[in-house]
């Protein structure tokens, strides 16, 4: 029977990390991971950043819903339409603002047969863990029904900071498995168990965010793509986009943090979707994303 492995964990832990690196270590095992990538906004620009260590046949995305509730139909039939294969092993990625106890009462029902029982992993950032303000309760519920916890960010943080995630964690899931990223053993997670734990109700709405896209024009400079995150409001948690810059024949992929931290690196290919900026978090919206863009391209 195939295992089906749920990673989720609040916007910007390390989800899509931890997922490539399960993707090549499961290859290198010889088994074959099948993969499906849930999003608000444009999902696909995120799995093109798996086909390096993918064959795009073998990734799935899934766009513009959340599939703890109005998308969980469509993900269980992405999932029973997968194709069985010698050493399967099915990775799921859900949005970073995903109900996960919700999500994994859903899911495990209606399944086919040949597919085990979902198991989650959960995806903590030591760093930020707790520090999300009015958010605070969607972090910590997320971890409730987890049968892993993967620490990550945890590498400038002191001992006591470490050793404090961890007491709150074992607190509020006692039953789960936890380890730093460079710990995680890829070869047990099939045998996992799902978790019995009863987990504490969250207010539903809590775990939906506005979020929205918009086209980006091509820019100047790689400031402007810095520029431009920056001046977007601190209630959007989560930024991303695919730009061209200037002459570079090659894209551009940007990401913002909920703290703040930005990252810019190449693009795996040309963006299905065309150039975007994208954002999740309270105050997304179109005209503002494009007043802010407006501004910093002149």
């Amino acid at each position: 029977m195939e295992a089906i492995i749920v990673v989720v964990g609040f916007l910007g832990a390390g989800k899509t990390t931890l997922l490539k690196r399960l993707i090549s270590d499961y290859a290198d095992l010889g088994w074959s991971p099948f993969v499906i990538l849930n999003d608000y906004e444009n999902a696909h620009l995120d799995v093109q950043q798996l086909t390096d260590i993918i064959e795009p046949d073998w990734v799935r995305a899934l766009s513009g819903s959340c599939i703890c509730c109005s998308g969980i139909a469509q993900l269980r039939d992405d999932v029973n339409r997968i194709p069985e294969r010698t050493q399967g092993i099915t990775l799921i990625e859900a949005n970073g603002t995903s109900d996960a106890c919700a999500l994994m009462g859903f899911l495990g029902v209606g399944l086919d047969d040949r597919f085990l029982p979902p198991v989650q992993i959960s995806v903590v950032d030591v760093k930020n863990w707790q520090q999300r303000g009015e958010h605070n309760e969607l972090e910590a519920s997320q971890i409730q029904v987890s049968s892993l916890i993967v620490l990550t960010h945890n590498q400038d943080v002191t001992s006591d900071r470490q050793q404090q995630v961890v007491d709150e964690l074992e607190q509020l899931n006692p039953s789960a498995t936890i380890v730093s990223a460079n710990e995680l053993d890829v070869t047990r997670l099939a045998q996992l168990s799902p978790s019995q734990n009863e987990a504490d109700a969250l207010e539903h709405q809590k775990a939906h965010w506005s979020s929205c896209s918009v086209d980006l024009p091509d820019l100047p400079d790689v400031a402007c793509i810095e520029s431009i995150c920056s001046g977007l409001p601190k209630s959007i948690l989560r930024v991303k986009g695919c730009a061209k810059i200037g002459q570079d024949k090659d894209y551009t992929y940007f990401e913002r943090l909920p703290d703040g931290t930005l990252h810019i690196r190449p693009y795996n290919g040309v963006p299905v979707m065309g150039t975007k900026l994208l954002t999740i978090g309270p105050g997304s919206e179109p005209e503002l994303l494009k007043k802010v863009v407006a501004a910093k391209i002149i």
